[in-house]
C-alpha cells in the first residue's frame, strides 16, 4: 500500500449537549461498522466535552487512499450536524498536494445558513451593513461562533470601526485560538494602528496555526517582515523574506501578486545589514517581475533603480550612476540628489 503525508486540522461545533452527544454516539457506531477503525483520527481525545466539538488542532501522519477517503467520508457525515466549524485535510506527496478536502457545515440550520449567506456578502462591495445583519444573527444563533466574528471583524476594519473590529477578533481567537484568520485580522489593526510591536504576537500565531499549504500562512510571514522593518529589525525581517522569497507559488496563490514588492522589501533590509552582494539580486529579481507582470503589486520603478544603484555601488559594481540618473528621470529627489553628491 502506498502512503503519503496527510496533514488534518480544524473542529467541529455542535452546540448543544444533547446534540453532541448524540453525534459522538453516530461517529462511534459509523467508526466501528461502516469504516472498521479504518480512520486518520486518534481514537482519544478528537471529542472534546468542555466545547462540545470534534477538534483536531493539527495532526501529521501517514495514510492510503483508503484511509484517507473513509476519513473525509466520516467527517462529511459529522459535518452535517454541527453550527459551526471547518476541517482542513491535505494529502502531500513531494511537497505537491495529492488530495484536498475543505470540510464545513452546510445543513439548514439557522446558524449555518445565516453564517454562510453572511460570508458571501462580505465579498461584495456595498453590501456590508447586510452582510453584518446575517452574521449578527449567526452569532445569535450560536454565540461561540468563531468563524462569524472573524468575518464581523473583517467588515469592521474595512468600515475603520477599529474598536468593534479589535473586540470581534479577540472573541473570535477566545473561542477558538486555533484559527489563524481571526490573529491576522488583529495583526492588520494592530499595523494601521502604527502598534507594529503588538502585531507581531498575532503573526507568529497565525504562523503556528497554519501549514505551508494555505496562502494565510505566507500573508502572515509577509506581514510580520512588514512590522520588523519599519521598528528597524532588519535582521528578523531578513528571516521572514528570505523564506517568502525562496518559496515557489502558483500563479493562483494571493501571495504570487506579491513578489516584486517582498523581493524588493529583501532587498532593502538586506542592505540596511551589510550584504550588499544578496540585496544586488533581490533588486534585480524585483525588477525582473516588475518587468514581467504588470498586474503585481507593483513598486515604483524609480525606487528600485533608486536602492539597485545604491546597492551595486556599495557592492563595489559598476552602473549605479545609470541606475540614479534613470531613476532621477522618474522623478525619484534621492537619486538626483546622490548624483549631485557624485559631481
Amino acid at each position: 500500500m502506498i502512503l503519503h503525508k496527510t496533514i488534518i486540522k480544524g473542529r467541529l461545533q455542535f452546540g448543544t449537549t444533547k446534540s453532541y452527544n448524540k453525534v459522538l454516539q453516530m461517529y462511534e457506531h459509523r467508526l466501528e461498522n461502516y469504516y472498521k477503525m479504518d480512520v486518520l483520527l486518534e481514537e482519544e481525545g478528537v471529542f472534546l466535552e468542555d466545547s462540545l466539538s470534534l477538534s483536531v488542532p493539527r495532526q501529521i501522519t501517514q495514510s492510503g487512499m483508503k484511509t484517507w477517503k473513509n476519513t473525509v467520508s466520516l467527517i462529511e457525515y459529522i459535518a452535517q450536524f454541527a453550527v459551526a466549524g471547518s476541517f482542513s485535510m491535505w494529502m502531500v506527496e513531494n511537497g505537491k498536494i495529492i488530495a484536498e478536502s475543505i470540510i464545513e457545515p452546510k445543513s439548514d440550520k439557522g446558524a449555518v445558513q445565516a453564517f454562510l449567506k453572511g460570508r458571501e456578502l462580505v465579498k461584495e462591495e456595498g453590501k456590508e451593513d447586510e452582510a453584518i445583519n446575517a452574521l449578527n444573527r449567526a452569532i445569535k444563533k450560536f454565540e461561540r461562533h468563531a468563524f462569524a466574528y472573524e468575518r464581523r471583524g473583517f467588515i469592521n476594519l474595512k468600515l475603520k470601526n477599529y474598536e468593534d473590529a479589535l473586540y470581534d477578533f479577540s472573541k473570535s481567537i477566545d473561542v477558538n485560538p486555533n484559527i489563524p484568520e481571526p490573529h491576522v485580522g488583529r495583526a492588520k489593526l494592530r499595523m494601521i494602528q502604527g502598534k507594529f510591536e503588538e502585531a507581531i504576537p498575532d503573526l507568529d500565531a497565525a504562523v503556528k496555526k497554519s501549514i505551508p499549504l494555505q496562502p494565510i500562512y505566507w500573508q502572515a510571514r509577509r506581514m510580520k517582515a512588514n512590522c520588523h522593518m519599519e521598528l528597524g529589525e532588519f535582521d528578523k525581517s531578513v528571516v521572514e523574506l528570505k523564506w517568502f522569497t525562496n518559496r515557489k507559488f502558483d500563479t493562483d496563490n494571493p501571495n504570487y501578486a506579491y513578489r516584486e514588492q517582498c523581493f524588493f522589501d529583501y532587498g532593502k533590509s538586506l542592505l540596511e545589514i551589510g550584504e550588499y552582494q544578496e540585496s544586488l539580486k533581490a533588486f534585480n529579481k524585483s525588477v525582473e517581475i516588475g518587468k514581467e507582470n504588470s498586474k503585481e503589486k507593483g513598486v515604483k520603478v524609480a525606487d528600485q533603480l533608486l536602492y539597485r544603484g545604491i546597492a551595486r555601488q556599495r557592492a563595489g559594481e559598476n552602473g549605479f550612476t545609470k541606475d540614479w540618473s534613470d531613476a532621477a528621470e522618474l522623478g525619484s529627489e534621492r537619486a538626483s540628489e546622490l548624483l549631485a553628491e557624485l559631481a
